[in-house]
């Protein structure tokens, strides 16, 4: 009887035992299916909500070309359809890789997208879209949190491989390879400083090349003088229907220069900045510049077009704040296209240099990484799509993730 009692005490242990293993293993199934369904509707979510953003306008359709708050949001260019975007509404997103710039003279603080010295776009945070307002107006505040970035599928790069006589390579990428028999058009500017009473200028020459098998081209110019003038090449690459841009410049003088800030949306105008008061520095030197508007024809090359006067050019000095009438100036750019304004500056003959900025995002080939920091999130969701922003390529990713967040428990 004894041993009959301890096996049947022995058979309930282990059954019980079994129950509860059971039970758990079949809990952490129900778990992990549970947190699939999840992930399943995040991606899902996340594919509308890219599609929603690539193919809306937005409320009103035109809000990248005011200064008005939009009441829907989206980034499709209201004059195409498919996936072909505003450049002038990406202008306005509070770019999450940009830093803050205060500017005294306007009592005003930019938010500032730089890819390299003479290639800025700064933005008064008094007419950017921050992450929260399109948060709201796409339904996902409190629920979603979503991180999107728009970058150009070719990487054009230009490097300058001698001097005397002048030659710079141009190479262009594809998403991880070379773009060989790419078509590469180029602009070159070459910049002349100032005498006394005179204004800095630059000359144009274009041109073209075929990159290799290796995607790369090659440009001289042998009667170039970089020890007396600086330069700027923009070079636009392109094959099968994919256009990229690439900019490069050498500059004899960067002590002190002109600092572009956006001013108003909607009336296209711009004001141009002495370094000294934005970035401060040693030695700030009063400078003389020339400002021309450019945009890109249809042959790839660079066309002017009026600012304020009937030259189309506006010339002045800035003094870093110094004497108000030329602590700063303003231009206004008169056409609802995007192109590049293009600002060459001098302190001297020899001393001189250039600065660009975009009017669309698209003009440089800048990216726009826009929301949360995805890096910090449990799991996300990523969706991409292929789009175009005046004529250039480039690839829209979104990254989406639930802010309520869940995980298996063993």
């Amino acid at each position: 009887m004894a041993s009959a009692a301890i096996d049947h005490m022995v058979s309930i242990t282990i059954f019980l035992a079994a129950i509860l293993l059971f039970t758990s293993l079949f809990s952490q199934t129900i778990q992990t299916a549970v947190v699939y369904q999840q992930h399943r509707a995040i991606a899902t979510k996340c594919s509308d909500v890219l599609d929603s953003i690539m193919l809306n306008s937005g409320n009103p359709t035109n809000w990248g070309q005011t200064n008005s708050t939009p009441t829907s949001f989206g980034l499709q260019d209201p004059e195409f359809t498919q996936y072909q975007l505003s450049p002038f509404s990406l202008m306005r997103l509070n770019s999450s890789t940009g830093s803050s710039v205060y500017y005294p003279q306007t009592d005003l603080t930019y938010c500032n997208l730089t890819l390299g010295f003479g290639q800025s776009l700064y933005v008064p945070y008094s007419q950017i879209i921050n992450y929260s307002l399109a948060s709201t107006l796409l339904g996902l505040n409190g629920t979603y949190g979503f991180s999107l970035t728009i970058a150009p599928v070719l990487t054009v790069t230009i490097n300058q491989v001698q001097s005397n006589p002048l030659n710079l390579s141009i190479a262009v990428m594809g998403a991880g390879f070379p773009l060989a028999g790419a078509t590469v058009n180029y602009c070159f500017l070459s910049i002349t400083g100032r005498d006394q009473g005179s204004y800095p200028a630059y000359t144009v020459s274009n041109g073209s090349r075929t990159t290799n098998d290796a995607g790369l081209a090659y440009v001289d110019f042998p009667d170039f003088d970089e020890t007396t003038y600086s330069y700027a090449l923009i070079a636009y690459a392109h094959l099968s229907g994919l256009t990229g841009i690439g900019y490069h410049e050498g500059i004899l003088y960067s002590e002190s220069f002109v600092v572009p800030f956006v001013s108003n949306f909607e009336t296209g105008e711009v004001i141009l900045a002495h370094s000294w008061d934005v970035h401060a520095g040693a030695n700030p030197a009063e400078i003389a510049f020339n400002a021309t508007f450019v945009l890109l024809s249809d042959d790839f090359t660079l066309r002017e077009m009026p600012l304020d006067n009937e030259t189309g050019k506006i010339v002045g000095k800035l003094n870093y704040g110094q004497d108000p009438q030329h602590a700063y100036a303003n231009l206004t750019i008169n056409t609802r296209s995007s192109g590049i304004l293009i600002v060459t500056y001098s302190k001297s003959n020899v001393e001189n240099g250039v600065v660009v900025m975009p009017w669309g995002i698209s003009s440089l080939a800048f990216t726009v990484t826009f929301g949360g920091d995805p890096q910090i999130q449990e799991w996300v969701a990523t969706d991409m799509r292929q789009v175009i922003i005046n004529r250039v390529a480039y690839q829209a990713k979104l990254s989406l993730w639930s802010m309520g967040g869940r995980q298996v428990i063993g």
